[in-house]
């Protein structure tokens, strides 16, 4: 009994998972491949069709934002994860970044030199 209590506990920090963002416009799912951490986007409010319009890479405006990566590349550091991008679809930028849970939320931080923004995202039940 107490490794199934250990177990549901170790899940319920994890980072991986399915989360809704600090807007509620759009659901991702934090999934590990390779050994580092990314999040795609697997629902939009604004609908499935919905395009990357404000990409820097003028090719890739027209992609759908379904399935793309708004975070990449982060690895395990102590209780956070670090090293990794944030995509932020809305200005087009990508920043560095760190992930982490706080209870039953996740904390997505981006950095930019001295300056950082954090978003609090909470998991999809």
């Amino acid at each position: 009994m107490a490794i199934a209590i250990t177990s549901l506990t170790a899940n319920a920090q994890s980072v991986v998972g399915k989360w809704i963002t600090e807007e509620g416009d759009a659901n991702v799912e934090i999934y590990e491949a390779d050994g580092k951490i990314n999040g795609k986007v697997i629902w939009l409010k604004a609908g499935p069709d919905t395009k990357d319009t404000k990409n820097p890479d003028e090719k890739l405006r027209n992609r759908k934002l379904m399935g793309v990566n708004l975070l990449s590349g982060l690895t395990k550091k102590g209780d956070r994860y670090e090293g990794g991008k944030v995509y932020d679809p809305h200005s087009g930028k990508s920043y560095k970044c760190a992930i982490w849970v706080d209870g039953n939320d996740l904390k997505v931080r981006g950095y930019l030199g001295p300056f950082r923004e954090t978003q609090t995202w909470k998991r999809k039940k």
